[in-house]
């Protein structure tokens, strides 16, 4: 690491602890996923139409961890919370031990929120969470149905045998 490369991180560490963003991450204006962006099978990222960001438009800080993990947790801060300061969206990920890796998938993460909140109904992300909500239910009509069938069948043999 360079020496400018070493100051900015020092600065870095130095955001960590100011008190400003506590109030966004306890209020109600606090956003979080518990899952990754969206991917394809392959591991690429789905070819969807989403709304650009800009690093002038995100504040991005670096706190503490929360769930299991122990002292691991409790001593580093490798979660990472990002605001979309005009539209006010926060996003908080802690999916893995990296911080870049965080940083990565905090991103995606608040690109497809921005993108939702922005485009609504038009978005390409509710169209495809749509298109899934439809598929699962329709899975569970289906295994009713199976179910249905089965009952009938058992039936269908008892009265059978008497």
């Amino acid at each position: 690491m360079n020496v400018p490369g070493l100051f900015h991180f020092a600065s870095l560490l130095r955001e960590v602890r100011a008190p400003g963003w506590r109030p966004w991450i306890l209020g109600q204006k606090h956003f979080s996923l518990p899952r990754a962006p969206l991917l394809q099978a392959g591991g690429k990222k789905n070819s969807l139409n989403l709304l650009g960001l800009t690093e002038a438009e995100l504040e991005e800080q670096f706190v503490r961890g929360d769930g299991p993990g122990g002292q691991a947790t409790n001593k580093t801060s490798n979660c990472v919370v990002l605001k979309h300061v005009p539209s006010g969206i926060v996003v908080k990920c802690h999916q893995t031990r990296s911080v870049e890796k965080n940083r990565k998938i905090a991103r995606g993460i608040l690109q497809e929120k921005v993108d939702l909140f922005y485009k609504g109904e038009e978005s390409d992300v509710f169209k495809e969470r749509r298109a899934l909500e439809k598929k699962k239910q329709e899975k569970k009509r289906r295994a009713r149905e199976h179910l249905e069938r089965k009952k009938l069948f058992k039936e269908m043999q008892q009265l059978d045998k008497k």
